[in-house]
């Protein structure tokens, strides 16, 4: 039997089985227990986050009072530490070679329908230049596994690529990497290369399944993909960003899990994951969606979300496009802090993005099709501030120090000034004339909002400056 140790550096034990069920056993006995409900949601109210079993039982509670109270606190919390600011980015896929045989991927080494590219460097900036006219900062990079063509050398090739190229009065500032476990050796690589989150999804927490769903390559090797967040934190890098992907496990099982892995890092480093990540699976090519009967409903979906935020206030939350605009707009409210924008998930989509509609060549279909400049003005008609700030990467506030600062409630003071500044470049730069008109009054109504004088003073005179030709200004 294998025992629970949440500070553990095994897998299986950081992550335990019988835990996890035990858990279920648990919150199935008491979902009914409305004291213990109310007592749990008090708690959560102080901001100080939730264990998982805490966060299991409101995920399971019937009670339509106990759900409301759920909602509007999700609401609460969003909107005191992260306020209406949303952080905007875009996926770069770079390479769809890949080793693995990850059944629910189109990527898989058995695919001979799909079209398979590796992006040349200069095919990379031609990618590079397409994200910075319209007016992306923040990228992350996606690839295949396959040691042959996409080895840790090209993707440190490729990050000083994109950091190198500055077109017109563009530039990518920070870019996020999100490829397959690698070693602690490697890990230092990324981080010397100035990454700035590594992003990777366990898809399931469940190993049985996960064995199932992984048959062959690097990555059907359970115990060394759930551990790679521990490696890359002894690493040096300070920001990690985990998730499961929704439909392919029992939802409740994965929810568990994901809560665990947030605490397992808490326990062994002092840090929780910068970044939690919610995909739902979708269609792709060569992937039939009857095999995977575990789909989370929306409303299921919402109220994981709702008590992500709730049980871990501190943490960003983002959503990609393969959800639905109506499905973003919902989840925006209850916890989500980053979204993607004008996605597109083929290789050399976006400087090619006519020559590949054609191909079938997306690792997933896009729901939400708008572009960039349709979502920031969808956004902005919210009341929502669309944010493209990478100033706290660049000012040294990762990893706790970050963390302290959100859960104190005090990231907004630094982050809503500078989402401010940045969303004042984006409607000087690219923003077509219906998107600048509402976002120069959303930026005078929020300008107005500042109570501190001395900060509504200097960014009074950091905007002219931006107006005059100054770009880059932070917090």
């Amino acid at each position: 039997m294998t025992e629970f140790k949440i500070d553990s550096m095994k897998a299986e034990e950081f992550i335990n089985d019988l835990e996890i069920k035990r858990t279920i056993s648990w919150a199935e006995e008491n979902k009914d227990n409305k004291e213990m409900l109310v007592e749990i949601l008090k708690k959560a109210e102080a901001q100080k986050g939730l264990s998982y079993d805490e966060a299991y039982l409101l995920l399971v509670s019937d009670y339509h009072d106990i759900n409301d109270r759920i909602f509007k606190l999700a609401r609460e919390i969003k909107n005191r530490i992260y306020g209406n600011r949303i952080v905007m980015f875009a996926p770069l896929y770079l390479s769809n070679y890949c080793i693995n045989g990850c059944t629910y991927c189109p990527y898989h080494a058995k695919n001979r329908t799909i079209p398979r590219r590796k992006l040349s460097l200069d095919e990379i900036k031609e990618e590079t230049i397409s994200l910075q006219n319209i007016g992306h900062k923040r990228l992350a990079l996606e690839a295949g596994e396959d040691p042959v063509n996409n080895p840790i050398e090209y993707i440190i090739d490729a990050i000083k690529t994109i950091y190198s190229v500055h077109h017109k009065n563009g530039d990518t500032r920070r870019v996020n990497v999100n490829i397959a476990a690698t070693t602690v050796e490697n890990y230092k690589k990324l981080k010397e290369a100035g990454i700035g989150t590594y992003i990777l999804f366990q898809e399931t927490y469940n190993k049985e399944n996960y064995e199932k769903l992984h048959p062959t390559g690097p990555k059907s090797n359970y115990a060394y993909h759930t551990e790679a967040m521990d490696r890359a934190m002894e690493a040096g890098i300070d920001d990690v960003g985990i998730g499961v992907l929704f439909g392919l496990n029992s939802y409740k099982y994965d929810f568990i899990g994901l809560l665990m892995h947030r605490d397992h890092l808490e326990a062994r480093f002092g840090v929780g994951p910068h970044t939690i990540s919610v995909p739902r699976i979708c269609p792709a090519d060569d992937i039939d969606l009857d095999e995977f009967t575990n789909a989370v409903p929306d409303n299921i979906f919402e109220k994981i979300v709702a008590i992500i935020r709730v049980s871990t206030p501190y943490t960003g939350m983002i959503i990609s496009t393969r959800e639905s605009e109506k499905v973003r707009k919902k989840v925006l409210e209850l916890g989500i802090s980053q979204i993607s924008g004008g996605s597109k998930t083929t290789v050399g989509g976006y400087s090619e993005s006519d020559r590949l509609e054609a191909e079938n060549s997306q690792q997933f279909d896009i729901s939400d099709t708008r572009s960039l400049d349709e979502i920031v003005r969808w956004l902005l008609e919210l009341g929502y501030i669309p944010s493209f700030c990478t100033a706290c990467y660049r000012q040294g506030r990762t990893g706790d120090r970050f963390m302290q600062l959100a859960k104190e409630g005090n990231i907004g003071y630094i982050c809503t000034p500078n989402a401010l500044l940045t969303l004042k470049e984006y409607l000087l730069d690219y923003a077509s004339l219906e998107t600048k008109e509402i976002g120069e009054r959303v930026l005078k109504e929020e300008l107005e909002k500042i109570e501190n004088i001395k900060l509504k003073d200097n960014l009074t005179k950091w905007l002219k400056e931006i107006e005059l030709g100054k770009r880059d200004i932070r917090v």
